[in-house]
């Protein structure tokens, strides 16, 4: 075991701070704001997100998605309906949500309810995908067990002969969720690990953000 080589393994941050007077009212803006400066920043696959769900049969599960849209109600990623992500979805419907753009010594974290999306902004999004993303939506029965690799290859190409000529719908399958954020915490890396931690909390009752701090 390499325990003290692991043990061992330190760093000091020293790239940012937060304080709360430069943070922007509304959490979406300061998302956009730090989503924006992580593409510009050319780290790799700054929509990469760690997706947390809970199910009453299999307890908590955790998986990379890709971000796929985000506004003021929330952040959007698609799936296969019948994965294990959404089946635990319908179980428990509240999610977590990591985005670690560590090369910035940041995360974001977000609590919050994931619900469908309406069939028309699924339709949308797959006519943008790649020709072949889309047939591996079909090919791919997601979390089912297979016997090899060779039986997922000959379904993508059963697929592709299909539909080969013409556009390829949407699977009836597969769709899309949105993350209605309760929580957005923005971490930022300081010195001595006195990081900065800034949650923005929803009140329902009245619609608004409250801003607090929390110790690292």
């Amino acid at each position: 075991m390499e325990s003290e080589r692991v043990q061992n393994l330190r760093r000091s941050y020293t790239q940012g701070n937060l304080e709360e007077d430069s943070m922007l009212a509304h959490p979406m803006d300061q998302f956009d704001l730090w989503f924006k400066q992580a593409c510009e920043a050319s780290i790799l696959e700054p929509n990469a997100m760690s997706l947390s769900t809970v199910s009453a049969g299999r307890g908590t599960g955790l998986r990379t998605v890709l971000l796929k849209g985000y506004q003021e109600e929330g952040f959007d990623f698609y799936t296969n309906l019948r994965s294990q992500k959404a089946r635990d979805i319908q179980d428990h419907p509240e999610v977590s949500l990591l985005f670690p753009w560590i090369a910035l010594e940041r995360q974001v974290i977000v609590q919050g309810r994931a619900l469908l999306l309406d069939r028309a902004e699924v339709d949308a999004y797959f006519k943008t995908r790649p020709r072949e993303s889309q047939i591996g939506a079909w090919a791919s029965r997601q979390s089912e067990q297979i016997p090899d690799r060779g039986a997922l290859e000959n379904a993508f190409q059963a697929v592709r002969d299909q539909f080969e000529g013409q556009d390829i719908p949407t699977p009836s399958f597969w769709g899309g969720f949105r993350v209605k954020p309760s929580t957005i915490e923005f971490w930022q890396g300081r010195p001595g690990r006195l990081h900065d931690r800034i949650r923005y909390r929803l009140e329902p009752s009245q619609d608004h953000w409250i801003r607090e701090r929390f110790c690292p």
